[in-house]
């Protein structure tokens, strides 16, 4: 009885294995779309680049509303823009109206011109319009000068602007009614040891503006950092990376 129970487990476990291995193979590290647990009509899509000859996976966001799909970034990889489109008609039945990219950098923007010839229209911080102009990136349609709040097919969001971090110009989007914060690339996952690309970094104004977005929402249900995994406590091991950090400098 001890060994088939051994046998039983070790089944599961291989077995289990290769489901993985299977489904990984199946999304060919392209476009994977994760349903958020807990938040009904909340979807995180992934996509992936090269860097330094290792799939790096970047998190974007998009919502269903009773008026149509409102996608927070763009993918990453230019490949997967009508697979995307695709895959949400197929799966909700509606069509993308709008996005909304958080900083300028391409893992949240090279998307926008794909998406403005779709008819679907597309926002950006002043700031960051400017900084797209600067470095030759793709541009939003609409720009909003402050922070501002959106009422779409009965979902109401802000964006907010805490400060520079790991862009000049990079904001989140705060859902008040789920306590869920899109923070992009300006929070780190969990997984994070390091702050990643430092190209534009000032630690410690970033710091200051990590200590800003806590306390102007301090109990997030679910955060959504700009790349690896998410959880609730991203924010929180941002602000640690920061403070160790800036002591190694």
């Amino acid at each position: 009885k001890y060994r088939s129970t051994i046998m039983l487990k070790k089944f599961l476990f291989y077995f289990f294995f290769m489901m993985v291995i299977f489904d990984c193979l199946a999304q060919n590290k392209k476009l994977l779309i994760s349903p958020l647990r807990g938040f009904d009509n909340f979807y995180v899509y992934t996509t992936y680049q090269n860097v330094g000859n290792v799939l790096y996976p970047s998190n974007s966001m998009y919502l269903i509303t009773k008026d149509g799909v409102v996608m927070f970034d763009t993918p990453w990889d230019t490949t997967q823009f009508q697979p995307l489109l695709d895959s949400i008609k197929i799966k909700h039945n509606k069509k993308v109206i709008m996005c909304i990219s958080t900083h300028h950098h391409d893992d949240r923007t090279i998307g926008l011109e794909f998406l403005r010839e779709k008819g679907i229209k597309t926002f950006s911080s002043k700031l960051t319009l400017e900084l797209c102009k600067k470095y030759n990136e793709k541009q939003a349609q609409y720009v909003f000068n402050n922070d501002t709040i959106f009422n779409v097919g009965g979902y109401k969001f802000e964006v907010y602007y805490p400060g520079e971090g790991h862009s000049k110009d990079n904001i989140v989007i705060w859902f008040p009614k789920q306590k869920l914060l899109y923070g992009g690339c300006f929070i780190k996952s969990t997984e994070a040891n390091n702050l990643g690309n430092m190209d534009e970094v000032n630690v410690e104004k970033w710091k200051i503006s990590a200590l800003n977005l806590l306390e102007k929402y301090p109990n997030p249900e679910m955060i959504i950092p700009g790349h690896f995994i998410w959880n609730k406590k991203a924010l929180k091991h941002t602000i640690k990376l920061l403070k160790k950090y800036g002591n190694n400098k």
